[in-house]
């Protein structure tokens, strides 16, 4: 099982361990993730203006790259799904951004949306199974009560993310069981951490992140998981009324696949 893989800026800087662990994992469920060449940053924030087409560009580019191998092309960031998928379903949908974007980029192949854009954890649901990720896990998380943080990049909007119920979201929770571990289930789980927002108004940011880790310290967690780094960033460095301990998915899933960081 082989995908087109894009890292992005922040997985080869400031979150090395999301991509490292993810890597592993992956290579351990049987899964290869091949890194596309020359990939350039997606921008980090999906652009909203219609004839914004400049910072398309990257995630068009690397979308064709995946279409010239056949492959699905697979993120592990939140924010580099979110842009990449949203741009996917433009030059898909959209005529006028279709037609300008591969005016720019020249490609020997004109890129209409043909790539399917697909999250690592989806990859572990609906491509490799949880059932055979519960079956791999060789050390078995029991015990741990982990509260699963969404953020907002991951499943809105819900009609184009399509990874799952915008409001009632499973597949982190599922994940959660899988690795042996005991889901906590909050109200704030789906709610803006106020990342965005943090160099501009801190204190606004504080609020978001001690709601957040509040309804999962109230819910009994021990843990918050993610997969959003700067969701990571965030909840770490500005709570002010609770301390709880937040790590990526990938992490947990190379400790319960006994894969030595």
């Amino acid at each position: 099982m082989k995908f087109s893989y894009y890292p992005g800026c922040t997985l080869k800087t400031k979150a090395k361990e999301l991509d490292a662990a993810g890597r592993k994992a992956a290579a351990a469920l049987g899964v290869e993730l091949e890194e596309i060449e020359n990939w350039q940053c997606c921008g980090a924030v999906y652009p909203q203006a219609t004839d914004e087409i400049a910072t398309r560009l990257s995630s068009v580019r690397a979308l064709s790259a995946a279409e010239e191998k056949g492959q699905e092309l697979l993120t592990l960031c939140s924010a580099c799904h979110h842009v990449i998928k949203r741009v996917n379903e433009d030059m898909r949908t959209n005529a006028d951004i279709r037609l300008r974007a591969n005016n720019y980029l020249a490609l020997e192949k004109p890129y209409t949306g043909a790539t399917n854009v697909i999250h690592y954890l989806e990859m572990l649901r609906d491509r490799v199974g949880f059932d055979n990720v519960k079956a791999a896990v060789k050390n078995p998380l029991k015990g741990r009560k982990i509260a699963a943080y969404y953020g907002c990049l991951l499943l809105r909007p819900s009609k184009v993310m399509a990874m799952d119920d915008p409001e009632n979201p499973s597949i982190l929770e599922d994940f959660i069981k899988a690795i042996g571990a005991t889901p906590v289930i909050y109200s704030q789980r789906n709610e803006c951490c106020g990342g965005y927002i943090a160099l501009d108004d801190k204190a606004a940011a504080q609020k978001r992140v001690d709601a957040i880790i509040s309804g999962a310290v109230a819910a009994g967690a021990d843990t918050i998981v993610t997969a959003c780094p700067l969701c990571m960033y965030n909840l770490d460095a500005n709570a002010t009324k609770h301390v709880l301990p937040v790590q990526y998915f990938t992490s947990l899933l190379a400790e319960a696949l006994g894969i030595v960081e």
